[in-house]
């Protein structure tokens, strides 16, 4: 079995956390089993895991996400990126042309796809052994998941199905009125979970591109139709069978919702009056938050910005935040992470970038020069090793170093390595960068 997973999103329905690099999913604010802090989609590949699900997992996403889910996940999972933002059908071919090619994957064998981030419970994905099971009978060309509504909503679409299990049809977003209706005769939640055989389609992909080799697709990415799966594969299918899963599914892709599956009414630095009711604050700044008296509120701070609103409010944010137009001041690297403290910019047009840098135990960033700035570090916690033009040497706390423009650099943790980074030039955006091979002894 191959397990998909879409991530995408742009990050503003959890403005000021979520940014265009830092979406929904990578928000640790969930905590697992033992009450520590995970996001989504450490959460959904934890579950995978604890199901037993014996799956080759890819994560197909773009590219501004890639840090983050090989800081999160490391190298548990393979990452397919989009050469463009186009749509869910041609983000599953690309998937499946890279396990057909580059894993040698048995036409034969099941893919299962899936968004990266639904809340649910572990049995969600032990449905996917029915799953693969229908696939294997060669019955029905796709076979959908379908969730046992709990009430007549009209946010959701709708899979009928017949006594045989097989798909009848779909109702997108019905009124409550039909939709109770709907719920009357057996329809489910359309879960947005397809499972298939592999070469169900690769035969599709042979009718937009000339080979199914990956990196032929990647270079035609844009030859493939900018449409969702559902339309341009599901809905053309000859037949369709649907697997019903009866547990918890729910979409917390907003404040209201994602609060109400948090354990603490806190998280970070802040300070709540006992009469505070309903309020939720994450606090991702140096500095206290304190709330008193406060009722069905979400206070949300980061390097981004401060959100204060009514929680019922706050699922209508996306319209308010996404005319705002500045650079994340906040990324998650494989490596580590950094907030950024100050971006300005100067009369002659020069500009400094000021940033704290958190490199992990054991990691290292890229060997890379910099052509249209100047870079001063000053360590001020933990231990590493810098190389500057091939030349290395030990750092520690107290260590200020100045890399000039042109110098090729790199620098590793020894221990958890806290610095101060500040960049001076006439571009100060991660783009200024050329990156070099370079091999630290022992790294992970």
């Amino acid at each position: 079995m191959n397990i998909v997973l879409l991530s995408g999103g742009s990050g503003k329905r959890l403005w000021p956390l979520s940014n265009e690099v830092r979406s929904k999913q990578f928000l640790k604010l969930l905590n697992d089993e033992e009450g520590n802090y995970e996001s989504m989609v450490q959460r959904v590949y934890r579950q995978i895991v604890s199901a037993g699900i014996d799956a080759h997992i890819v994560v197909a996403t773009s590219a501004s996400q890639v840090e983050a889910i090989r800081g999160q996940l490391r190298n548990e999972v393979d990452i397919v990126v989009e050469p463009e933002r186009r749509n869910t059908f041609p983000a599953i071919v690309l998937a499946a042309a890279y396990l057909e090619s580059k894993r040698a994957m048995d036409p034969e064998e099941t893919v299962i796809v899936l968004p990266v981030d639904p809340y649910v419970d572990v049995a969600y994905f032990e449905i996917f052994r029915e799953m693969d099971a229908e696939v294997q009978k060669g019955e029905a060309d796709i076979v959908l998941m379908g969730i046992e509504p709990s009430y007549p909503s009209q946010k959701y679409g709708y899979i009928m199905r017949g006594a045989d299990g097989k798909v009848t049809g779909f109702k997108e977003k019905p009124d409550e009125a039909e939709a109770a209706r709907l719920i009357r005769e057996g329809a489910l939640w359309n879960a947005g979970v397809f499972a298939f055989k592999l070469r169900y389609l690769m035969e599709i992909t042979d009718k937009y591109v000339q080979s199914r080799e990956y990196s032929y697709v990647t270079a035609h990415y844009g030859d493939l139709k900018k449409d969702s799966f559902d339309y341009e594969v599901v809905e053309k299918a000859r037949s369709l069978a649907v697997v019903p899963y009866k547990g918890e599914w729910k979409d917390i892709g907003t404040w209201n919702t994602l609060t109400e599956e948090m354990r603490e009414q806190s998280v970070g630095d802040a300070v709540m009056g006992e009469d505070c009711v309903n309020t939720h604050v994450i606090n991702e700044l140096s500095i206290p938050v304190v709330a008193l008296g406060t009722q069905n509120l979400v206070i949300a701070a980061s390097p981004d910005g401060i959100l204060v609103s009514d929680k019922h409010k706050s699922s209508y944010i996306k319209p308010y935040v996404e005319d705002i137009a500045q650079r994340p001041m906040y990324e998650e690297r494989r490596w580590g992470e950094y907030k950024v403290y100050d971006y300005s910019q100067y009369k002659d047009g020069t500009k400094s970038l000021t940033k704290h840098v958190t490199v992990r135990a054991g990691m290292a960033d890229e060997y890379q020069l910099h052509r249209y700035k100047d870079e001063v570090i000053t360590v001020v916690n933990g231990s590493g090793e810098l190389v500057v033009d091939g030349c290395r040497m030990t750092l520690s706390c107290g260590d200020t170093i100045s890399i000039r423009r042109g110098q090729k650099h790199a620098i590793r943790a020894i221990e958890d390595l806290q610095m101060i980074s500040v960049q001076i030039g006439e571009d100060v955006t991660e783009g200024d960068a050329e990156v070099f091979a370079w091999a630290w002894q022992g790294e992970k």
